[in-house]
């Protein structure tokens, strides 16, 4: 059955001023589709208004809770006080959803952010039939998906269409500067090789099932725990850290998956979380059966992993962990750059009052060093105003250290990030700019995380 509403509508006097309408049609040069909205992301993308996108959103999704927490989502974001947005949804929830967003084609820019185990067939059929693709991490959550991404990116490249993935992490300002400081051979040196047991970059993820977002408890859909479904950890969130050692590495620099990767070593273990835990983040009263039991009261939900390998010859370890809820109730990252001259390194615990923050560590006493520190921060200055250096002790680990001295304006949050890329996506969609290394880095960072599942699972 067809069920088309409008939601959330404009106030009388916005909607009569929306240049964009014109006996009922949109001169936008952009409209937005979104597609089977289960994931929070989805709406994230929309808490902001953007130019040249058109205000209506055609949304394509089955009934479900996934479908109502979505629009309450972005019906909330109409609602706020500060800077309101005015986006207004039509939805068709038929059987045939996705059928009919292909047939009926009333967007050229299709946001996916939900079930994972549908992603890459929605991603591969949408570029098929002309859309373009804006989509939430992971595209991919194993090795057979992983073979039709690349059949995805060669119909993209065909049909001159853009298909990209939502890297929030890059806009983090601590993982900015951190690569900032990396392409300064004064400061940093050059990135060592390191080794297997002490590798030269090291990335880690701490996250929370129970979690604020927007000033509210998320809500996670049943799946969400489900690894067959939303993915492994090590496929999943992981996606940002491989993300973030290959552009803060090697910025700028094309990879080819076949040359300049090797994985190590790769193991996967379940957060244990209780049925009373399951049903408070899912609102639900039940757990599903199919779900792996630890025992009667707790269940397996298979969140963290850790990846050992070699990119270009330096090694590299990646690392998720998911509890429940950790003690800050905030999800932490942690960053380790070694170079020649000095390591650069992000932390976010209990000392940083769970607030990143970026350190410069020397490694030899040196009164020059310093002096050729402060030159190159006024540099830094330019592109960042207002950023700073401050000395600081790190005791046994370093021989000088300083702490970078970040001003507010630039600590937008992870919620903010999603307006950062979907900007970035729409000036590569408007002027077909996008970097030649993406396409490649992005194939490289998939292969990464779904070659290293099957080494894990061949370890249980």
């Amino acid at each position: 059955m067809k069920k088309i509403y409008l939601i959330i509508l404009l106030t009388p006097f916005l909607m009569a001023c929306n240049p964009g309408e014109k006996d009922g049609k949109s001169n936008y040069s952009v409209q937005l589709v979104t597609l089977d909205p289960g994931h929070f992301h989805a709406a994230l993308v929309q808490k902001t208004m953007y130019d040249n996108v058109d205000s209506v959103v055609h949304i394509y999704a089955p009934e479900s809770n996934d479908l109502k927490l979505h629009l309450d989502r972005v019906d909330a974001f109409n609602k706020r006080k500060e800077n309101p947005t005015h986006w207004k949804g039509e939805i068709y929830t038929g059987d045939d959803y996705f059928e009919t967003m292909l047939e009926e084609k009333k967007g050229n820019i299709v946001v996916l952010a939900g079930n994972n185990r549908k992603k890459t067939e929605y991603i591969l059929k949408s570029l098929e039939n002309g859309f373009n693709v804006l989509a939430d991490k992971p595209m991919v959550i194993n090795s057979e998906s992983f073979e039709k991404l690349k059949k995805a990116f060669e119909t993209a490249k065909q049909k001159n269409l853009v298909l990209y993935d939502i890297m929030t992490e890059r806009f983090e300002i601590t993982s900015e500067l951190q690569r900032e400081l990396s392409m300064i051979p004064e400061i940093f040196g050059t990135l060592e090789k390191g080794t297997v047991d002490d590798p030269a970059v090291v990335m880690k993820s701490e996250h929370n099932f129970y979690k604020y977002v927007s000033g509210n408890v998320v809500v996670r859909p049943t799946w969400f725990m489900d690894a067959s479904q939303q993915g492994e950890g090590i496929v999943d969130v992981t996606t940002h850290l491989v993300d973030l050692v290959q552009w803060a590495s090697f910025p700028e620099q094309s990879l080819d998956y076949n040359k300049d990767i090797t994985i190590d070593s790769a193991k996967r273990w379940p957060t244990l979380m209780t049925n009373s835990q399951f049903k408070t983040i899912t609102k639900q009263d039940y757990v599903p059966s199919h779900f792996e039991k630890q025992n009667d009261t707790t269940i397996k939900v298979w969140s963290n992993g850790q990846i050992d390998y070699t990119i270009k010859g330096v090694h590299a370890m990646v690392y998720v962990r998911w509890d429940y809820q950790t003690p800050g109730s905030v999800d932490t990252h942690y960053s380790l750059m070694r170079g020649s001259t000095a390591n650069l390194v992000i932390e976010q615990g209990v000392e940083q009052q769970y607030k990143p923050a970026l350190y410069i560590e020397a490694l030899k006493n040196d009164v020059a060093y310093e002096k050729i520190l402060m030159e190159h921060i006024k540099k830094i200055q330019e592109k960042y105003p207002g950023v700073e250096v401050k000395g600081v002790a790190r005791p046994g680990r370093t021989a000088q250290a300083w702490e970078v001295v970040i001003p507010d304006k630039y600590k937008e949050g992870h919620e903010s990030h999603f307006a950062r890329v979907t900007e970035n996506y729409l000036n590569y969609f408007k002027n077909h700019n996008m970097p030649a290394w993406e396409v490649p880095n992005m194939l490289a960072k998939y292969y990464t995380t779904t070659k290293a599942l099957e080494i894990a699972l061949k370890n249980k």
